[in-house]
C-alpha cells in the first residue's frame, strides 16, 4: 500500500508533459526525471503532498520555466506580463531555493510547496533575479531538471547599476535610515571601485559562461529589458515563441500610462500597473562618471555579446 501511495505521488508532483511545452530531449528528460524522484521519495514521508492536490484537478507541481534574473531587469514585469497567458501559473513571490541554504535544505518538496495551482495544461512559472550571479544556481538547476526553460532579461549594464544602487536607497529611506551617495560607491581612490557589488552584478558574461556550463543557448530566451520598458508586446510575443505557447497575448493588453511614465497591463477589462516601487527616477550622476562606467562596461559587453552571438543596444 505504502508503495503505490509513493507511486502515485511521483505521478502528481511531476511535471506534466503536454503540446505547448517545449519540446526535449528524451534522454535528458529521463535523466531529470530520475534526479526529482530521488530527491522526492527523502520528502514524501513527510506526507505534504497531500497539500500540493486540488479538488479542480489542478496541483503543485515544479516549474517547467524560471525567470532566473537578473535583479533590476525588469523580472517582475516579465512576469507580470507574462502571467496575461491563460497556460501560465506563476509563483507571486520570489522563492530563493537554489540561492539560499536554508530554503534549499528544505528539499525539493518545500520548493513544490512553493509554487501555486495549476491545470496539467499549464505551465508554471517562478522569478527569482539573484539566480544568474550566484554561483552554485546553475548546477543545482541542472540537477532539478535539465530540460528547463530559462529567462534571462537584461539592461544596459550602467543603468542596471544605477537601478541597483536605487532600490537599495529607496529601502533605506523608508526605513528612516541614512544612506551614502551612489558617488561614494561608484569611487574609491578617485578610480572606478569595481568591487561594487551592483556592478559586479552588471559583468553579464562572468555569470553566463557559467549557466552555459550547464544549459545550451537554446534553453535560455534573453529578454532585452530595455526594449520591454519601452514597447514590451514584441519582447512578449518572442517569450510566448520561446515556450512554445498558443499566442494568446495581444498589443491590446498593454497601455502606456502617462503619469507614471511606463506602460500598464489591460487584462479582461482590468487594468493594473507595476507597483510604486518601480520606475522610480535614478539619481542625478556627474557626466564624467557615467562615461567612466560606460568605458569599463565596453570589453565585459563585447565578450557578452560573442558568447550569446547577439548585441544589444547598450552604451
Amino acid at each position: 500500500m505504502a508503495a503505490f501511495l509513493l507511486g502515485a505521488v511521483l505521478l502528481i508532483v511531476q511535471p506534466q508533459i503536454v503540446p505547448s511545452r517545449p519540446a526535449i530531449n528524451s534522454k535528458a528528460e529521463t535523466s531529470a526525471q530520475s534526479a526529482q524522484r530521488e530527491l522526492l521519495k527523502k520528502t514524501s514521508q513527510k506526507n505534504d503532498f497531500k497539500e500540493n492536490i486540488h479538488s479542480n484537478g489542478s496541483c503543485r507541481q515544479l516549474p517547467q520555466t524560471i525567470i532566473i534574473g537578473v535583479r533590476k531587469g525588469g523580472t517582475r514585469a516579465l512576469l507580470e506580463m507574462l502571467s496575461l497567458h491563460p497556460d501560465i501559473a506563476a509563483a507571486e513571490s520570489e522563492v530563493h531555493f537554489f540561492d539560499w541554504e536554508d530554503h534549499y535544505r528544505n528539499g525539493l518538496q518545500w520548493y513544490i510547496n512553493q509554487m501555486p495551482f495549476s491545470y496539467p495544461h499549464q505551465i508554471t512559472v517562478e522569478k527569482t533575479p539573484a539566480y544568474f550571479t550566484s554561483p552554485e544556481v546553475p548546477e543545482r538547476v541542472y540537477n532539478m531538471n535539465q530540460s528547463v526553460r530559462l529567462l534571462l532579461i537584461l539592461r544596459d549594464p550602467s543603468e542596471r547599476v544605477l537601478s541597483d544602487y536605487t532600490q537599495v536607497f529607496y529601502n533605506h529611506m523608508q526605513k528612516h535610515k541614512p544612506y551614502p551617495s551612489i558617488e561614494q560607491f561608484l569611487i574609491k581612490d578617485g578610480e572606478l571601485n569595481v568591487d561594487y557589488k551592483a556592478i559586479n552584478r552588471s559583468l553579464y558574461y562572468i555569470h553566463m559562461q557559467n549557466w552555459l556550463k550547464y544549459f545550451p543557448l537554446d534553453h535560455i530566451h534573453i529578454v532585452d529589458g530595455d526594449k520591454l520598458i519601452k514597447d514590451p508586446f514584441p519582447e512578449i510575443e518572442k517569450v510566448e515563441r520561446f515556450l512554445k505557447l498558443s499566442p494568446q497575448i495581444n498589443a491590446s493588453n498593454f497601455y502606456f500610462n502617462k503619469t507614471k511614465g511606463f506602460y500598464c497591463l489591460r487584462d479582461s477589462g482590468r487594468e493594473r500597473c507595476l507597483h510604486e516601487s518601480k520606475g522610480r527616477a535614478h539619481p542625478q550622476v556627474d557626466t564624467r562618471l557615467l562615461e567612466k562606467l560606460h568605458e569599463y562596461f565596453y570589453e565585459p559587453n563585447k565578450k557578452f555579446f560573442e558568447l550569446v552571438g547577439r548585441t544589444f543596444d547598450w552604451h
